[in-house]
């Protein structure tokens, strides 16, 4: 078994390929990619007191530009290492099944890093942002009620329209907002022949909303009950929605809610070592990242009472 066969080019390129494929588009939907070029280095943070300001960019004349940078005060991101190794026994491929033996280890460790940094990120948004527990009786409009909290998310952005603004749904806040009789109103008031609760869609929701906000649905399930104990299985999200402020090309200065920081051309690095007993080669998979929060005033997690 050739020990440098797992850095061959068609390796890298289908580990990065992978790795690609894998990255949980809740995860980026929450907090984008920033790509960057040296492990560490500084971001803006923005708080409510501390707000992203638009600068004049107009010079005068023998004047100097605008100067756009970093201070002492800004934060550091710092990618930390990740990595994952899949072992690959000699006796269940040969040499000429090496190919696919390797790709089948990409694979896995794309699947199980991409579940990681879903996690992480989700974790992450709960605990940062504000919470907001209003009101959804049945005779509250809850579309007024988001509009208020949208309109405010901007005004505190202060960025402009390439700022998103974005929901994540939980699956048990969509399957009770689908129920929602003054939804069902809105909607039957506007197509006589339409289900009201079948069409309340991640679509529809955002059409109803103010801006008309991105909107996907978390379907991840954590089981937080202890190993050998009986399951205790729930949606990450459950019966909340995350609102908050993203952009689909994040930069180090910008005023999305959160980032993510990863080494530019770093994404999934293959390589293999031979384990000591001489049985199994090691596909390892490595790469660097830093999860952050970039605007603690850029969201609401907003838990109704129904």
């Amino acid at each position: 078994m050739p020990r440098n066969y797992a850095f061959s080019e068609e390796l890298k390129q289908y580990s990065v390929g992978a790795a690609k494929s894998n990255i949980s588009p809740v995860a980026d939907f929450i907090a984008p990619t920033v790509q960057v070029g040296s492990p560490t280095g500084r971001y803006k943070e923005y708080t409510d007191t501390n707000r992203f300001r638009i600068p004049d960019t107009e010079r005068a004349s023998g004047g100097r530009a605008v100067e756009i940078g970093f201070s002492k005060s800004d934060k550091t991101y710092d990618c930390k290492p990740n990595a994952i190794d899949v072992p690959v026994d000699h006796d269940e491929a040969d040499e000429e099944g090496l190919n696919l033996a390797f790709q089948e280890a990409a694979d896995l460790a794309a699947e199980v890093g991409g579940l990681s940094h879903e996690k992480k990120v989700v974790d992450m948004a709960i605990a940062s942002a504000s919470p907001i527990t209003p009101s959804f009786a049945a005779a509250v409009d809850p579309v007024k009620v988001l509009d208020e909290y949208i309109t405010a998310l901007i005004k505190g952005a202060a960025y402009g329209s390439i700022m998103d603004i974005r929901i994540c749904l939980g699956a048990d806040f969509l399957r009770m907002i689908k129920q929602h009789p003054m939804l069902a109103k809105k909607i039957l008031a506007g197509n006589s022949k339409a289900n009201g609760l079948a069409l309340v869609t991640e679509e529809l929701l955002s059409a109803m909303l103010i801006g008309n906000p991105k909107v996907r649905t978390s379907y991840m399930v954590v089981d937080t009950a202890a190993e050998g104990r009986t399951a205790n299985r729930n949606f990450i999200l459950g019966a909340s929605m995350l609102l908050f402020v993203a952009r689909d090309n994040p930069t180090r200065r910008d005023p999305s809610f959160m980032k993510t920081f990863r080494l530019r051309n770093k994404v999934m690095v293959p390589g293999s070592y031979e384990r000591d007993d001489g049985r199994v080669t090691v596909a390892k998979f490595d790469w660097s990242e830093h999860v952050a929060l970039t605007n603690s005033a850029g969201a609401y997690l907003i838990t109704p009472t129904w």
